[in-house]
């Protein structure tokens, strides 16, 4: 947008411009401009397609209750016993509500019911409290109402946060007439029922990663989408990694053919919060609520950011799991036992023959938060690794040999994805800007009644991909083929096609594509 013609003044870049004067122009003058904005950073041209970050595990150290995070889902039982699983094969949506757009206005009021309050739950309201404040935006979101089970805790929140009210049952959300978007924030195993019940309800969802906590699950939430779809209501998976300029500048490059033919990529995340013993048991690391350990928590990212980045989907994968830690201390007292893993290890192959590997840990001593991706191609590489989010390194193998190598990209010029509303080059973003961007990325797709990306269909194809995983460690690393869809419209799930041969004998084939993101 425009608002660099505020930054001319140079010489006061140390100042930043007093940022929070900027973030009042809410109203800006000339709202035609967001269209041509997006034009111009490439966010309205592409279909569109993105993590929550994974620091989701923190609460971990706290020795809070194991269900810190399930405040947003009433009706759970606090503490279930560890084996206690819940069916989650079915999902029965209940009968359909008319959607309920917002009311006609050039700034027309989105109203926000954001279901989970804690760390993901701090990290949405972060982004809807300042994407109207930084971006344009042809709807307003109105952060209205954000549930949770205890009623002192998510008051509390509520005004921390700065939405406008509190519940205690996520239901009332739905049968709220100033909420028409809901954002769940809550453990996976609620996923699917609040998700299926607020679109037959008639309103958007925003869904934070993994999907759901199996396929089954994913599939009705799919399927769910993809009927409210038709009623124009609108659905996305929150792979917030996606949102970093320096990852969608990656993705640009590589759609533009920068680093040729892909050939490998590999893929990281590593956590430490799991290397002592002592830590508690929490739900994370049970199977019934969390669906599995650094699979789920971790891997998702890595594979959702490699097929966007990619611009094609795995086809199968080989994949060994492992449990270090058997039980660990209850916060009630006593011990329990770990039922999902502490780390994942696969490789994988893309349709088009492009090999990748691998590696989500949370034990991992020493690494914080450590993503980190590369993918080589023909003509060169590029690697982006989430400490250092504001660059991107790539080298360009066409170059002579004297002079080649990786350099750096300090991604915070205007013209890179996202960054013509923030601040002047070289003023870096963070971990909360991804949130911001996701939000102005959803709100943009509700406005202009197109599919946001990552949408529900992306989500079940990464859960297609974990639950391979899965398969593959339960036989000994045995390669398993990803399960194959039919393709949904505007998605990028897997193509009909015959069941992939063994990775020896693989042939060539044109790559899947996947859907960028509007950037």
């Amino acid at each position: 947008m425009n608002d660099r013609d505020e930054h001319d003044d140079r010489d006061d870049r140390a100042e930043h411009d007093d940022r929070d004067d900027r973030a009042e122009h809410d109203d800006r003058d000339d709202r035609a401009e967001h269209d041509d904005r997006d034009d111009r950073v490439e966010h309205d041209d592409r279909d569109a397609r993105e993590a929550r970050a994974e620091h989701d595990d923190r609460d971990a150290h706290d020795n809070r209750d194991a269900h810190d995070d399930r405040d947003a889902h009433d009706g759970h039982v606090r503490n279930p016993a560890p084996h206690a699983a819940r069916p989650v094969t079915e999902v029965t949506p209940p009968p359909p509500r008319p959607h309920q757009p917002p009311p006609p206005g050039p700034r027309a009021e989105l109203g926000i019911g954001m279901v989970g309050y804690a760390f993901m739950g701090a990290a949405h309201s972060q982004g809807w409290r300042t994407v109207g404040r930084v971006f344009d935006l042809l709807l307003r979101p109105a952060m209205n109402v954000v549930c949770g089970r205890d009623r002192d805790a998510v008051t509390a929140a509520a005004t921390r946060h700065g939405w406008a009210a509190a519940e205690t049952d996520w239901r009332r959300l739905l049968d709220r007439a100033d909420v028409q978007l809901v954002d769940i924030c809550t453990p996976g195993d609620s996923h699917a029922e609040i998700a299926v019940a607020a679109l037959a309800a008639g309103k958007h969802v925003l869904c934070e990663k993994p999907l759901a906590n199996s396929v089954a699950e994913a599939e009705a939430m799919a399927a769910a989408a993809e009927t409210a779809r038709a009623r124009g209501q609108r659905a996305m998976v929150g792979f917030n990694y996606r949102r970093t300029p320096a990852a969608a500048l990656a993705r640009r490059m590589i759609r533009d053919g920068r680093i040729g033919t892909l050939r490998h990529v590999r893929a990281t995340y590593l956590q430490d919060w799991l290397v002592d013993p002592e830590a508690p048991l929490t739900w994370r690391l049970r199977r019934e609520q969390a669906g599995s350990g650094a699979l789920g928590d971790l891997g998702a990212h890595i594979v959702d950011l490699a097929q966007y980045l990619a611009g094609e989907l795995l086809a199968g994968v080989s994949a060994v799991t492992g449990t270090f830690v058997r039980e660990r201390p209850l916060p009630t007292g006593g011990r329990g036992p770990v039922t999902v893993d502490d780390a994942a290890l696969f490789t994988g192959r893309f349709a088009s023959g492009a090999l990748a590997s691998f590696e989500a840990s949370r034990v991992a001593a020493g690494r914080k938060n450590a993503l980190r991706i590369e993918l080589n191609g023909e003509h060169g590489s590029l690697a982006f690794d989430l400490e250092r989010l504001n660059e991107l390194s790539f080298h360009d193998h066409t170059e002579p040999a004297v002079a080649a190598g990786f350099r750096r990209i300090l991604v915070t010029e205007p013209g890179h994805p996202y960054l013509e509303a923030w601040w002047p080059p070289g003023h870096g973003l963070g971990y909360e800007h991804t949130f911001v961007h996701q939000a102005r990325d959803l709100v943009h797709a509700i406005a202009a009644g197109r599919e946001p990306a990552p949408s529900f269909a992306d989500g079940l194809q990464v859960q297609r991909v974990l639950a391979a995983v899965e398969d593959s460690a339960a036989k000994n690393c045995a390669y398993t083929p990803v399960a194959e869809s039919a393709p949904a419209p505007e998605s990028a799930s897997v193509s009909e096609s015959a069941p992939l041969p063994e990775p020896a004998s693989v042939p060539e084939s044109a790559p899947v594509p996947v859907a960028d993101n509007p950037t």
